[in-house]
């Protein structure tokens, strides 16, 4: 893995000296997964993310004038702009990175031109976050290359207000932060409501993460996200009548959903009781990682699938598939969908020595089934937003 990474790497740094003939610093950030703990940041929840290695890089120097100037190595595209135009494009690959000077300008935050080539690996569509990780990346070169002062959370606040904002994506934390906080062979567990976090150790020697892309993203994905926010909007409020400190489901348990079942209706009910069984997962399965149970681990991320499917609603029949077809195989200890739902990726927890053979039966299922050939990425947990000096 490491030879990818540093092969990578060197692909940024040598086109930026070829587009721009002077020696760049060049930047790392990850992309990330997400291992338990779905739709439970938008109520204020818990998540369990990490950083992988799979990245986008900035290779930057500055300049003397106003102009910006870049360069996407893997679009084999540029373009250039001055601070002071920061209008969208006709072409639509630059917004993540007018979005960060967007917000840097609409924090006070002064900087001169700059040029730079971007690229990576971070597979896009699959969950990864590559969005994240680029404006990320950006953020963090910027500010190293200026001496901007800014910490790494100031980094992840604007990084998601940049996205919200001039993108138009109304993406929760989760990501950026994932993405600049990582440590490698390690887990976050993030308190999306105070943003407090504790690393537990996510040992890689015996067990590797494999995500199945199951490349399809269903119509339902945005209208269905949206409504899954409302309806357990709806049972906050039908809850707080009866307990005013809650303001979110994080305030709330399992039991207590299921004491108001009648008054919150068939749907309501099912979406409330994933979540917070779901807030109390996490939780259980980080006590599972200090005790290096990570079969014990595995077992959760197969109950979050099933809560996904059943009471939340938010997988489809290509996700499902392959969650199924998992499990009568020793050598995996857990699978689930990942990500908002209706398509993309699962991720999966397998042996390292059952690795070749998991891939080949899954690829060989799925397409059998739906005649689509499946990408898998074998990912490892490493560190997060960093500047690589040669």
């Amino acid at each position: 893995m490491e030879k990818t990474l540093i092969s990578t790497a060197d692909r940024i740094r040598e086109a930026f000296v070829e587009q721009f003939n002077e020696t760049p610093r060049l930047f790392r950030s990850p992309g990330r997964i997400n291992l338990i703990g779905e739709h439970t940041d938008y109520n204020a929840g818990f998540v369990l993310p990490a950083s992988v290695d799979k990245a986008v890089y900035f290779a930057i120097s500055p300049r003397t004038d106003d102009q910006v100037q870049l360069h996407a190595v893997d679009l084999d595209k540029t373009y250039s702009f001055r601070l002071g135009n920061l209008s969208k494009p006709a072409q639509e690959w630059p917004y993540y990175q007018l979005s960060v000077l967007d917000q840097l300008q609409k924090s006070g935050i002064e900087i001169s031109g700059f040029q730079a080539s971007f690229g990576g690996d971070v597979p896009v569509g699959a969950g990864m976050s590559s969005s994240a990780a680029l404006e990320c990346c950006l953020l963090f070169a910027l500010n190293e290359v200026f001496g901007l002062g800014l910490d790494r959370l100031e980094i992840v606040k604007m990084a998601q207000k940049a996205e919200n904002e001039y993108v138009g994506v109304n993406c929760g934390i989760m990501d950026q932060f994932a993405s600049v906080f990582g440590r490698s062979q390690s887990v976050i567990r993030l308190d999306c409501r105070s943003l407090e976090y504790e690393y537990f150790p996510f040992p890689m020697d015996e067990y590797l993460l494999i995500l199945c892309d199951t490349t399809v993203k269903h119509s339902l994905a945005d209208s269905a996200y949206n409504l899954r926010r409302q309806e357990c909007e709806q049972g906050v409020a039908i809850l707080h009548k009866y307990h005013p400190h809650m303001h979110s489901l994080r305030d709330a348990t399992p039991e207590l959903v299921k004491q108001h079942e009648a008054e919150l209706g068939p749907t309501v009910y099912r979406r409330c009781k994933y979540m917070t069984e779901e807030i109390e997962r996490v939780q259980q399965a980080c006590e599972l990682l200090l005790e290096g149970d990570l079969e014990g681990f595995g077992k959760k991320m197969y109950a979050t699938h099933d809560g996904l499917q059943h009471e939340y609603e938010v997988s489809c029949p290509e996700l499902d598939f392959l969650v199924a077809q998992t499990r009568p195989n020793p050598d995996v200890a857990g699978a689930r969908m990942m990500g908002g739902g209706f398509g993309g990726c699962t991720i999966n927890l397998v042996r390292r020595s059952g690795v070749d053979a998991f891939e080949t039966v899954m690829k060989a299922a799925y397409h059998a089934e739906f005649g689509i050939d499946l990408p898998c990425y074998r990912v490892n947990i490493t560190k997060g937003t960093s500047e690589l000096v040669s």
